[in-house]
């Protein structure tokens, strides 16, 4: 699917009591069953999991938000982006959408909110994915430092966008899923002028210190856990997930050998099977 037809069958909705402004999230709300929530990271938006939403909604209600300033959320620069405005924003939304308890499968910083929320409020969380997260210190990488100087402002939006598109190779194991729609596709949000700006104020929002401080809770997190790594991840190495699997009670590691960074992209059957098949047996 191209990120036209992705975009124009995002919902959405507009929330308050997250800053002083109300906030415009958007969103794909696909399928009927039990709620499964996609959380995306940097400098990615839902369409992402664009190849792996079709196959899970046939059994599941998927859910996929664009964080705040990321894809086609919210972008003006008059709020915060970090992972905890990114989970209170998570919050609200459930919320506003009537959803008591999800499925939360995170990826990147995504993977940071589902961490805080398997932590701190697990009454809303089922069940718990963690696809190659941020977590300990090994974040903000390379990349998204260099993006969170504010000189960047003073390039054009095609350069930022440029620049992004870039890397992306670096987090995808099997080339021909590389393809020009995909790159395309990632970096559309970012292409204008506050599309720019709006990344580079996400890239400044990053902060370790928001995953160093989950550290001595993660035995807390009581949710049946699902850590599914792509082997071939450059920026969050699988020790990280072997880590992880061993401090969360309940924790099972699967291994995707064939995949990177960006595994839902990577290894989209891979990647829908094992999530249906967790979904079903927990």
């Amino acid at each position: 699917m191209n990120h036209e037809d992705f975009q124009a069958g995002q919902h959405t909705i507009v929330l308050d009591n997250l800053s002083y402004l109300a906030l415009r999230v958007a969103y794909i709300d696909a399928g009927r069953g039990e709620p499964l929530l996609l959380l995306h990271g940097i400098p990615m938006w839902s369409y992402l999991y664009h190849d792996v939403i079709g196959p899970l909604a046939k059994t599941c209600r998927v859910l996929a938000p664009d964080f705040l300033g990321h894809g086609y959320s919210d972008r003006r620069d008059r709020f915060d982006r970090s992972l905890c405005a990114q989970r209170d924003m998570i919050l609200r939304f459930l919320d506003a959408l009537e959803v008591d308890q999800v499925t939360v499968v995170g990826h990147d910083t995504g993977g940071g909110v589902a961490l805080m929320m398997g932590i701190e409020h697990p009454d809303r969380v089922k069940r718990l994915v963690l696809s190659n997260v941020v977590a300990y210190d090994s974040w903000p990488i390379d990349d998204m430092i260099a993006l969170s100087n504010p000189m960047w402002r003073d390039k054009p939006a095609s350069e930022v966008a440029a620049f992004v598109a870039s890397g992306l190779s670096d987090g995808i194991h099997n080339p021909e899923r590389l393809t020009d729609e995909f790159r395309a596709g990632i970096v559309a949000p970012y292409s204008d002028e506050e599309g720019k700006i709006s990344l580079i104020r996400n890239a400044s929002a990053l902060n370790t210190n928001h995953t160093m401080a989950l550290v001595e809770r993660h035995r807390d997190i009581t949710a049946p856990t699902l850590v599914l790594w792509g082997v071939h991840d450059p920026w969050q190495p699988i020790a990280d997930g072997e880590r992880l699997a061993e401090e969360i009670p309940n924790a099972r590691l699967v291994r995707l050998e064939n995949a990177s960074h960006w595994l839902q992209h990577d290894a989209p059957d891979a990647f829908a099977r094992n999530v249906l098949a967790f979904v079903s047996a927990t």
